[in-house]
């Protein structure tokens, strides 16, 4: 198949999830065109993938600026190069992730490349419904892209029940959850690595977000500073955001600079994850929580929020630990039960792992799009 990806390239899930379903597809034989105003954050690497490499190509999308124009007209440059790209490389499909504005752009390509029917496929990832789609403003519209698309896919059972509900619509949404590639993502056994973030031994939280007020990365802090009262510790910082500059602002008055590491956007987050003890992730609101799987993934366990998809991942107690948010008091305790007692946490690790390799893999859920995408052709 020939297919058309658009997403956001910055450092998100959605963008994440899009870029590696490409690659793996690329990988399977099929051809693939990424469309954006930046190349993904997360398409690297392919220099060890060759054949895989010939078969994906980058349009940038050039938006012009004019005086009459306040906001430069993305979405209308998005829908002219998806329909260049459409036809001059005759694309089967196009898979948008977001609704906004990408299904949207996708829509005005299908038309005007009518009477041809380019059929394209919307898969929602949680902001675009829970935040932006639920805004009086952009719900009509949101409401409108979900219904006009092909065919509709979303990463959890709650974020489809979450659609329904919000927008009120009726069509089939296909739940297809996110996934890691187990092979890429597994724990890491590298002493120099580890070393250099915890030189004395300590143990090593870790958490990799968009430092979105949504991520709760205060409360990651928090924790932190309670296990650190209590057993040497240090804490990685993975990612950057808006919220980064006040996180800067909370170590420092917490005295807690001298452990706290800010990596920063980081492309094989996996080496770093590898070598961690413990993974936070105490959001308000997660649609499916890759973050989490990708720390499963290296046989970390998780202490993470009971909301939105993340039961659909980690199952508590037995891959790691969920708590309602902001209960800062009960992540700390779950955290040093596992901190204090090494081995405890190593088995959780490997049971998370195991659901990992079960459920999530990259081999048993790109074969899931394939087929959808298959079904989306034929019933055309």
């Amino acid at each position: 198949m020939k297919i058309g990806i658009t997403c956001y390239p910055t450092y998100g899930g959605s963008g994440i999830v899009a870029t590696e379903l490409g690659m793996e597809l690329a990988a399977r034989g099929h051809e693939v065109h990424f469309i954006s105003y930046a190349q993904p954050i997360r398409l690297t690497g392919l220099e060890d993938q060759p054949e895989a490499a010939r078969r994906i190509t980058y349009h940038e999308v050039e938006v012009p600026t004019y005086p009459l124009f306040d906001h430069p007209p993305y979405s209308l440059a998005l829908a002219t190069k998806m329909a260049e790209v459409a036809e001059h490389y005759s694309l089967d499909l196009l898979h948008v992730h977001y609704a906004l504005p990408h299904s949207i752009s996708a829509y005005l390509a299908q038309a005007m490349l009518a009477p041809r029917h380019l059929p394209f496929v919307t898969t929602l990832h949680g902001t675009d419904v829970t935040l932006v789609g639920q805004d009086r403003s952009f719900l009509p519209i949101t409401r409108f892209a979900i219904e006009k698309s092909t065919a509709v896919t979303a990463v959890s059972q709650h974020l489809q029940q979450v659609t329904r509900e919000v927008f009120k619509v009726r069509r089939p949404i296909e739940v297809i959850p996110n996934f890691v590639n187990c092979h890429q993502y597994q724990r890491c056994e590298n002493p120099s690595l580890r070393e250099q973030f915890a030189p004395h031994g300590e143990r090593l939280l870790v958490h990799l977000s968009n430092f979105r007020p949504v991520k709760r990365i205060p409360d990651v802090i928090e924790v932190f500073a309670r296990v650190r009262s209590k057993l040497p510790a240090r804490l990685l910082l993975m990612g950057d955001g808006p919220e980064r500059a006040n996180i800067e602002y909370l170590v420092r008055e917490k005295g807690l600079d001298q452990y706290v590491c800010f990596l920063g956007k980081q492309d094989a987050v996996y080496e770093k994850l590898g070598v961690c003890d413990l993974f936070l992730l105490p959001s308000q609101l997660e649609s499916f929580g890759l973050a989490a799987l990708e720390a499963m993934a290296c046989e970390v366990p998780v202490i993470a929020t009971n909301v939105g998809g993340l039961p659909e991942v980690i199952r508590s107690g037995e891959d790691g630990y969920l708590l309602e948010p902001g209960d800062v008091e009960g992540m700390a305790r779950c955290a040093l039960q596992l901190l204090e007692v090494p081995e405890q946490a190593r088995a959780m690790g490997r049971r998370a792992r195991q659901t990992t390799l079960k459920r999530f893999c990259s081999s048993l859920i790109v074969p899931r799009y394939e087929a959808f995408y298959q079904q989306v052709l034929d019933a055309c």
